[in-house]
């Protein structure tokens, strides 16, 4: 059994695409229709207590349906896992289908990427799939924190992207010193590097203050209690000197300076940013960069314990999709929305590029060719934004958005004017609903580049 997936709009670059939002939709039509759904809850558990669940209908599992079962069910697991994080996942009303998860999201399996990240790495549990009848299903139980939003005295913010590290010092809210630094860290091997980049921004930020009063710092990756869990910054990293060097970092400059410091992913800085400066809640701030870095702040002005890892949420459910090289899993946002995305379609356009340039390198020479007006360069645009409105869409599953605040390199210039053009026809002709109240905004170009670092400072309490 196939599912017949029609979409309004076509990536011309990548014509295969399947948006993930409206394979769920088909499916979910199906089952209804069909009259034979049955009920299903997926809970995700997580560290304090805190449960996410998903409510939903499937086919019966038997031959006939039991395929499409299975993706939609692994797919959606897949999709939570990484908006909000789990190391126990409890398929609750359908054993056979928890066996095939279990089995799928195993050390061995094709989810073992998954298995290894999500349990012992962020969240210090082994990772596992558990079954329970219907009425036993966990119940869902969420909280929310107020972060950032402290202006006063001698501040230090440091934004950590892949291609470059940027700093801020800030007396009670006025920026006296923004600075961008190049650096490659995607795969350097010896913690130190890391080190001594980091270290060398916030001298050089300290020079312009009095004194120094609290650090804040935005950096992309899972950081719990200031200390790295999973980050692509430090991908590099053998696992032994992570554990040495790289879990303490952040700790050990908070010795140094002695000062209150947090650090925080770099999407809910994002968030935090667009929240600020636009005096708007319901915020889901998206950068694409390095990677495609998302925080949210909600309705409340707050932000919750959820991971906002959309850069391995699947967004294309073709079998064959482009594959991410770290997870590798198919589908995903990073593959789409970064630096890796445009380098993966510039061949598609024409733009060829040597096989040893760096991803950055490339994203600036497209750049360069979109500001010079060359058609393949828009057509990577035009193509990135297409996906992006029904990865918005995707997103829209979990969250309830207000503003959309794009941020990031690939965002820079005419391409990121055209990235939300596409992106907002989109939402506007295949989700009117949903386009009513998302809001599109993209900071100026002073605020993409150091926005981020100028809010990160404002991250921790002098009170505390």
């Amino acid at each position: 059994m196939l599912l017949q997936i029609k979409s309004m709009f076509k990536p011309e670059l990548d014509p295969g695409f399947v948006p993930a939002v409206l394979w769920n939709r088909e499916y979910r039509r199906q089952v209804k229709a069909s009259g034979m759904g049955q009920p299903l809850v997926i809970a995700l558990e997580r560290s304090n207590g805190t449960v996410s669940t998903l409510k939903t209908e499937v086919f019966p599992h038997d031959v006939i349906h039991r395929k499409l079962n299975i993706k939609y069910v692994e797919r959606m697991i897949k999709f939570l896992l990484w908006v909000k994080g789990g190391y126990r996942v409890t398929v609750a009303g359908n054993k056979d289908i928890a066996e095939e998860i279990r089995e799928i999201y195993s050390e061995n399996g094709a989810r073992a990427f998954d298995f290894h990240i999500m349990g012992r790495q962020i969240y210090g549990h082994k990772f596992e799939v558990v079954s329970c009848p219907l009425e036993n299903a966990p119940k869902s139980h969420e909280i929310q924190v107020r972060l950032g939003g402290n202006m006063n005295g001698c501040r230090i913010g440091f934004d950590l992207g892949g291609s470059d590290r940027k700093c801020a010092a800030v007396i009670d809210g006025k920026v006296v010193h923004t600075e961008e630094i190049e650096w490659d860290p995607y795969f350097e091997r010896d913690p130190e590097y890391h080190k001594q980049g980091i270290r060398d921004s916030l001298r050089r930020a300290a020079e312009k203050l009095p004194r120094v009063d609290a650090i804040g710092g935005s950096a992309a990756g899972v950081y719990v209690d200031n200390q790295p869990r999973i980050a692509s910054l430090f991908r590099g990293v053998c696992q032994e000197d992570w554990q040495k060097h790289v879990i303490p970092i952040f700790d050990n400059i908070q010795k140094e300076y002695n000062v209150p410091l947090v650090v925080a992913n770099d999407g809910d800085v994002t968030a935090l940013a667009g929240a600020v400066s636009m005096e708007s809640n319901g915020v889901l701030g998206v950068a694409m960069g390095t990677s495609e870095a998302v925080g949210y702040v909600n309705l409340d002005g707050n932000i919750t314990d959820w991971l906002n890892e959309l850069a391995f949420v699947p967004v294309d459910y073709r079998d064959d999709g482009p594959a991410d090289e770290w997870s590798g899993d198919f589908g995903c946002g990073v593959q789409f929305f970064s630096q890796q995305g445009v380098a993966r379609l510039a061949p598609l356009a024409g733009i060829e590029f040597p096989e040893e340039m760096p991803f950055p390198e490339r994203l600036v020479a497209v750049q360069q060719l979109m500001a010079e007006g060359d058609e393949r360069a828009a057509a990577i645009y035009r193509t990135i934004g297409v996906c992006f409105g029904y990865a918005v869409a995707t997103y829209a599953q979990a969250y309830d958005i207000r503003l959309l605040l794009i941020l990031g390199r690939v965002t820079s210039g005419k391409g990121g004017e055209i990235i939300l053009e596409k992106a907002e026809e989109v939402l506007r002709e295949e989700f009117p609903e949903l386009a009513e109240h998302v809001c599109f905004r993209t900071p100026d170009e002073k605020f993409k580049r150091h926005g981020q670092a100028v809010i990160a400072a404002s991250l921790p309490s002098l009170e505390n």
